[in-house]
């Protein structure tokens, strides 16, 4: 409910300007330590992109009042979301996007992080949890950057906006696709934030779009096996029928107006 989400938005709002809040039964304040400030932004950013692989990466819809909650909270509170991308990034490479090559000397377990799995006792995340996962981040990534708090002042521009998803799908279309990763992460991004690029930009954005499917889907098909196939004949589809129809439908999911009412 729209006055669930306000009520968190107030408390940490409150705890981040230094105000006494109240939780589990306890009055805490940041001034209370030299560094509360500081350690409190810190587990905030990394609990912000644990709800992205966690949350939004097995309910979708839940990306929405996430990412609303952090996009003002980013507003008022710019060192938050400037941690909070250091944590995504370190998690999720393909948020910046990168693609980690492996370097002389790294340890393949090492390199498995870099590229964002999970090893414990040498043993490495699952490939379908791995990349719900990534998707997850991505998709919570791809609602921040569309989304302001309703309530804020709105004087200056969004902290981390739309010009950001643009860039980053031109990086992305740059890159040599992976298998399996690409698909995915493209055809999330799109889902979440197409809707909002394509009123934003336009006849660039559907240039875009031609270009994705003439010539960048053919290059991921050229690295993908035909048991990882799954991913990208959604991908091709989502396109596909995005341009016949020459409209992006709205996410699912997406808050509107009278979500705020309740």
């Amino acid at each position: 409910a729209g006055s669930k989400l306000r009520e968190v938005f107030d408390k940490i709002n409150n705890l981040l300007s230094g105000k006494p809040v109240q939780t589990e039964g306890q009055t805490v304040s940041v001034t209370q330590h030299p560094q509360g400030l500081e350690f409190v932004c810190y587990k905030l950013a990394e609990k912000f992109v644990k709800h992205g692989e966690g949350e939004v990466s097995f309910h979708h819809d839940s990306a929405f009042p996430i990412a609303v909650v952090l996009s003002g909270i980013w507003e008022l509170h710019p060192r938050v979301g400037d941690i909070f991308l250091a944590h995504l990034h370190k998690k999720c490479p393909y948020s910046v996007p990168f693609y980690p090559a492996r370097k002389e000397g790294t340890s393949m377990e090492e390199y498995q992080r870099m590229l964002g799995y999970e090893v414990h006792d040498s043993k490495v995340e699952e490939q379908d949890h791995f990349l719900k996962r990534m998707s997850g981040m991505i998709r919570l990534y791809a609602a921040i950057i569309q989304l302001r708090w309703p309530y804020g002042n709105r004087q200056g521009a969004h902290p981390h906006g739309l010009s950001f998803g643009w860039r980053w799908l031109a990086q992305m279309l740059n890159l040599e696709p992976l298998a399996d990763v690409t698909a995915m992460l493209l055809l999330d991004f799109l889902e979440v934030c197409g809707n909002a690029l394509m009123k934003q930009y336009g006849i660039q954005f559907w240039k875009t779009m031609f270009f994705i499917q003439k010539s960048y889907i053919p290059r991921i098909e050229a690295v993908t096996s035909s048991g990882q196939m799954g991913c990208l004949s959604r991908l091709k589809n989502f396109v596909q029928k995005c341009l016949r129809a020459e409209e992006i439908p709205l996410p699912k999911g997406i808050l509107t107006p009278s979500f705020w009412r309740t």
